[in-house]
């Protein structure tokens, strides 16, 4: 395996990355001419914080192309020179990018090709902009041996900080046991994952019509099943040191995960394994972003799982949430020092940024 260095080296001549299809030093000068220079700090008790988002999108159009998928240059997923302005008008430092798996049905040689060309492309683009860009890995879990030794490569030759996964694989859940080789892969490299919900298909014709439920009701559907497996199906008490983030704030899981500590009481019949510890202690090892879109929600996601558990996460590029710093600064629940940990501390300590 040859080292980071000489990838980059290497890497340095390649044509196309995922901002554009021009060459890679066009491509890095074209994002450094489009910075803003007004980008206007955050500053708590009169000290500048750097603001990292955990969870912005991207795609890489020539692994699109792999699968069958051609991608418009009008995509906002495929990033442009635009997306450095973007982020100084949001007050956002560091972006950590990632791409949402569609993958998943490849075999396994499809699979290696698309992965290793998207992280390969998204090593080059944090390499040009160390301070403004950090990115997690791409990894084929369907086919679990080959996901881990994606996130080995990812992480240690190419620089990634991590990986981002589905909250399931073609219906398969994640705390099957045919995955442990990745979740035993993450746990030993100490690097965060990120659960990232597609939907829950099974519930698609339930979802249908108005109001885009599929997405409104059924990504933080899956993020809370995928996360209450992971908790009732013991992969956390076999895994313990994982680092485990979840979109959209974990779903409908911490808002009533009260619950979860009494169905196994109130029907044992129902519970085969025992774990050893409450459903909801689990809630306070695991990660889980800022987008809630109210302070009342952000206040409860601090109460029941920590600040220390929460990073700020925009969504980039889908609209949700264009203010996403200011929601964290504006919550009056929080103090100063809870803020600076949501914006800053926390995802600087999970992803390994300095400060």
């Amino acid at each position: 395996m040859s080292s980071r260095r000489a990838f980059f080296k290497d890497a340095a001549s390649a044509a196309g990355i995922v901002s554009c299809g021009c060459c890679f030093a066009d491509a890095a000068r074209a994002f450094q001419q489009a910075a803003s220079t007004s980008r206007r700090p955050v500053t708590l008790g009169g000290r500048r914080i750097k603001v990292i988002d955990f969870h912005a999108h991207c795609a890489v159009p020539e692994a699109m192309a792999l699968m069958g998928r051609k991608p418009s240059a009008q995509d906002p997923l495929i990033l442009g020179p635009g997306r450095l302005r973007e982020m100084d008008e949001q007050r956002i430092d560091v972006a950590a990018l990632s791409i949402n798996p569609y993958w998943y049905a490849a075999e396994r040689d499809l699979a290696g090709r698309i992965i290793q060309l998207q992280n390969e492309k998204l090593a080059e683009l944090c390499a040009a902009h160390p301070d403004r860009f950090v990115a997690f890995a791409s990894v084929a879990l369907q086919h679990p041996d080959l996901a881990a030794a994606q996130l080995e490569e990812g992480v240690k030759k190419l620089g990634l900080r991590g990986a981002m996964i589905g909250g399931s694989v073609n219906g398969e859940e994640l705390s099957a046991p045919r995955f442990e080789p990745f979740w035993a892969k993450a746990e030993s490299l100490g690097v965060p994952v990120f659960i990232h919900p597609q939907g829950v298909p099974e519930l698609q014709k339930r979802l249908a019509g108005n109001g885009l439920l599929t997405n409104v009701i059924g990504n933080p559907l899956e993020t809370t099943i995928a996360l209450s497996h992971l908790i009732f199906d013991g992969t956390l008490d076999r895994f313990p040191a994982l680092k485990i983030c979840a979109a959209h704030g974990g779903g409908y899981l911490p808002s009533y995960a009260d619950r979860s500590d009494h169905g196994c009481p109130t029907f044992p019949s129902a519970c085969t394994k025992t774990l050893q510890k409450r459903p909801t202690e689990y809630l306070k090892q695991l990660y889980f972003d800022s987008l809630v879109f109210t302070g009342e929600a952000l206040r409860h996601l601090v109460a029941q799982c920590g600040a220390s558990q929460i990073v700020l996460g925009s969504d980039w590029p889908y609209p949700w949430n264009s203010t996403s710093v200011d929601h964290v600064l504006a919550t009056p629940s929080l103090s100063d020092a809870e803020r600076e940990a949501i914006l800053s501390g926390n995802a600087r300590k999970l992803l390994r940024i300095d400060s």
